[in-house]
């Protein structure tokens, strides 16, 4: 049984340790700075023998490693400021190292550090950046010549109800980060950085309307996987209609990009968190193949579900919980089993799609349905 010890006892956080302690193969400590939290997830439940939970402040270096001293891997589920911190005592530790950061400098900085490491770098094994790149890089290699890679991905309240047609799924501070970070991309051919909330497209799917627009982080490691393979590749974010010009008037015309911390606030005091929601996946490719100019397209949406694991079993998730929480274990599960790379950095394309949706946690990825009881808004 591996000992695991996974950072940040928030809403992914808490999903992460759940399912890795349900599936018998993971001894897990959860730890956080906030006892309060770890106490009312304790309140009530007999935890098992192979659960348990730890107060611990990561900026505190000489805690943290002891933490980390003979655990088998880190998984943290931290804001993206706390990433190098943990990548640090990781390699210090010798545990393998896994993170949901979008934030492009923070996992170039990972990358650093895993040169001439004896253990692994898994950075960005979320949703997007992480199963999107998996995706995307599953049907390029389907072309013997590529010409356009398109990803759009945007996790959406079932039922929006106000002006920004939004709620809170996840980190505010990666959602802000994302909407005010320069964007890779590769235009002509050529790696470029082009600006967050622009290039503003709408499209149709299942009769919804929707729009995109391009937001930092998502494309993961593809602009240096693909470079000189693509002459377009770009990552936009998916939300109803109406919701990027908002965003723009907040963040550009009132200057809040400049005090993030207050538009967190407002966003936490004004945007109610929700767990009736929806991941809607859409991965677009074209290019050449014998001879002929030929697209393909992965669609999925994800709904709310349950789980299998300890404390959360049964209960019904979001579904940013779920696929965010499912990629990242599916990580761990193919690094344990030796399916991927022991040391050094490791890309999340380099993870094979069809190894990804037959493991038992990238299977949450398969197609599903809406909660019982409600209908697809």
């Amino acid at each position: 049984m591996k000992s695991i010890l996974v950072l940040g006892a928030g809403k992914i956080g808490i999903v992460i340790a759940d399912m890795l302690a349900g599936s018998g193969d993971y001894a897990v400590t959860l730890a956080d700075n906030n006892p309060l939290v770890l106490q009312k997830l304790k309140k009530g439940v007999q935890l098992p023998a192979n659960y348990k939970t730890q107060a611990l402040d990561v900026t505190d270096a000489n805690a943290l490693e002891g933490a980390l001293t003979g655990k088998y891997a880190v998984i943290s589920a931290l804001p993206y400021a706390l990433t190098l911190p943990v990548g640090r005592a990781a390699k210090a530790c010798g545990a393998h190292y896994f993170d949901l950061t979008e934030d492009v400098t923070c996992t170039r900085a990972i990358k650093e550090l895993a040169q001439g490491a004896e253990q692994a770098f898994l950075p960005q094994c979320g949703l997007a950046p992480g199963f999107v790149s998996i995706v995307a890089h599953a049907l390029a290699q389907r072309f013997d010549r590529l010409d356009k890679v398109q990803m759009r991905v945007g996790a959406l309240p079932k039922y929006p109800s106000n002006a920004l047609k939004y709620n809170l799924t996840w980190s505010t501070e990666g959602l802000i980060n994302e909407y005010c970070r320069p964007c890779e991309a590769i235009v002509g051919g050529q790696p470029t950085e082009v600006m967050p909330l622009e290039q503003l497209e709408h499209f149709s799917l299942d009769g919804l309307e929707y729009e995109a627009f391009n937001t930092s982080g998502g494309l993961g490691t593809l602009c240096e996987t693909l470079q000189g393979q693509v002459n377009e590749l770009n990552y936009r974010s998916v939300r109803y209609p109406g919701h990027r010009d908002i965003a723009k008037m907040l963040l550009q015309d009132l200057k809040l990009s400049q005090r993030q911390d207050l538009l967190k606030e407002i966003f936490e005091t004004a945007l109610p968190g929700t767990d009736q929601d929806v991941v809607l996946i859409f991965v677009t490719v074209s290019g050449h193949r014998e001879g002929r100019y030929l697209q393909e397209t992965y669609a999925n949406k994800v709904f709310s579900r349950a789980v299998s694991g300890f404390w959360l079993s049964g209960n019904y998730l979001s579904a940013i919980q779920v696929t965010t929480a499912s990629s990242v274990c599916a990580s761990l599960d193919l690094l344990r089993t030796g399916v991927l790379p022991q040391k050094g950095f490791v890309k999340q394309e380099q993870i094979a799609l069809e190894d990804f949706l037959a493991n038992r946690f990238g299977a949450y990825y398969q197609a599903s349905s809406p909660s019982a009881g409600e209908e697809v808004a």
